[in-house]
């Protein structure tokens, strides 16, 4: 049954019901086909949005760790001015017990980018060229100061472990258009993952085949994606003809087994996917200049800007939502920057500027600027404050954070809302995490309040129970 139904037949409350009372003989012929059509149909077969949008693919650019709003998008210029001073306000500061420390100035210059002049940090030169595409949010927050549940929350919109991710929502509630690679894509730092790891992909209460796929970002795109080298087509494909006639006898004993059912889809996937998914991420085929934009004729920049072409020519596959990680790991190695958040900042930004640029740049190339959505940013910010006097780390600051939309349905060249003067809270046009999802659905052409799925007795949504409102200044 089509959940996303928006108007019920004038016979009856469903489909069996219109054909049967329009006439049981002759449409029941095609009632026969349609019900065993439903009964072998893939959980990921295409579904009509709510409404016509352009955006029909997202990326997720995630900066894990939480970049500091204040040294990237959202200048403050009282911070010169009280640079070295104690913090006198009364914001909720400080994690993990550490202290407030003192009122610190951006060390990078920030400056109007194109003709809409909207101000960014020079960590960004690359991007900073396409100002004018950029739809920045300044008055971001979230719920929570720590990493892992932050991570979730900006994932799956909720804070503990067993939610479903925006992925696997936007899988659920659309679809793929593709039926040789995943329509979810993951694709992680090499220094590890995000805290929560595989949670922050997870299909959660969802059936187990809306959860995101682990690329790697080099060889084999997935382990032991290949066959034994003497084994032919042939032989592959009657051996898996037999183990999905075994697990679909099995799974009629257990009905509904969702685990189950995404095993024997997973099978034909992986076999659609062997030299689809290859091919994929095979870059030889691709210029000189194509792998100079990216950056992987540099260290630094290699491996975001590999990541990041991978990107290109999934979505040119179709696939409908794709998430990659900048830093992995713990502290440094991520965007946490409590040490050293100048030092920090340098690296990851200086890894993931030109690659990020240059898949603009390649979108609206090859034409697919125009359904695409692009997100940038982590699960928080960071304190205007330094951990100490003389100590250049930021702590956690998840009362107000900066982060960007472009591509399509975005208006660019803006920023939206406000912190207060030194960048602590948000204070102006506040926008909560959930807020940001209800937008994105929205932007692919879903409305949060209509998308549900029953667990425990309850219609579950990404955005939850509370009021939560679309960005409309976001909307082209």
């Amino acid at each position: 049954m089509n959940r996303f139904l928006l108007n019920p037949t004038p016979f009856g409350p469903n489909r069996r019901e219109f054909l049967w009372q329009a006439g049981a003989g002759f449409a029941g012929l095609a009632l026969t086909d349609l019900l065993c059509r439903e009964a072998t149909a893939s959980p990921l077969a295409p579904r009509v949005p709510h409404f016509p949008a352009k955006a029909k693919h997202c990326v997720f650019l995630f900066m894990n760790g939480g970049p500091s709003q204040v040294d990237t998008f959202d200048p403050k210029p009282a911070l010169a001015k009280y640079h070295g001073k104690p913090y006198q306000g009364d914001a909720k500061v400080g994690s993990n017990g550490r202290p407030v420390g003192h009122l610190m100035q951006s060390p990078f210059e920030f400056k109007k980018h194109g003709r809409s002049g909207l101000e960014i940090s020079s960590l960004f030169p690359h991007t900073a060229r396409h100002a004018d595409d950029l739809c920045v949010i300044r008055s971001m927050h979230a719920d929570t100061a720590a990493h892992a549940s932050g991570c979730l929350q900006m994932n799956t919109g909720g804070i503990f472990i067993g939610k479903p991710s925006l992925g696997s929502w936007l899988s659920y509630g659309l679809g793929t258009t593709n039926e040789n690679l995943p329509s979810f894509v993951v694709m992680t730092d090499p220094r590890g993952g995000p805290i929560g790891s595989a949670s922050n992909w997870s299909a959660g209460y969802m059936p187990a085949a809306f959860q995101g796929t682990l690329f790697r970002g080099s060889g084999s795109p997935l382990l032991d994606l290949a066959p034994p080298k003497n084994v032919t087509d042939r032989t592959q494909r009657r051996s898996l003809d037999l183990l999905k006639s075994l697990n679909e006898e099995h799974l009629q004993s257990r009905p509904g087994d969702s685990e189950l059912m995404a095993r024997i889809e997973s099978y034909e996937l992986a076999f659609r996917m062997q030299s689809e998914a290859a091919a994929v991420v095979d870059l030889s085929n691709e210029s000189a200049a194509t792998l100079e934009m990216y950056g992987l004729n540099q260290p630094r920049t290699a491996d975001f800007g590999r990541k990041c072409l991978i990107t290109r020519r999934l979505i040119e596959n179709g696939v409908r939502f794709i998430q990659l990680y900048s830093g992995g790991g713990h502290i440094e190695d991520t965007w946490d920057g409590h040490t050293d958040c100048i030092k920090n900042h340098l690296t990851h930004a200086g890894e993931t500027d030109q690659p990020i640029a240059a898949l603009i740049a390649d979108l609206k190339r090859t034409g697919l600027w125009e359904e695409t959505l692009l997100v940038w940013g982590g699960e928080f910010g960071r304190t205007p404050t330094s951990e100490g006097v003389g100590k250049p780390g930021r702590d956690h600051d998840w009362h107000g954070f900066s982060m960007w939309l472009a591509g399509a349905g975005v208006k660019g060249g803006q920023a939206i809302g406000a912190t207060d003067e030194f960048g602590f809270k948000a204070v102006e046009e506040r926008c909560h995490v959930s807020d940001l999802h209800a937008t994105i659905l929205r932007l692919m052409g879903i409305d949060h309040t209509r998308l549900s799925y029953p667990h425990q007795g309850l219609n579950q949504r990404l955005t939850g129970v509370e009021e939560r409102h679309i960005i409309a200044k976001a909307l082209a």
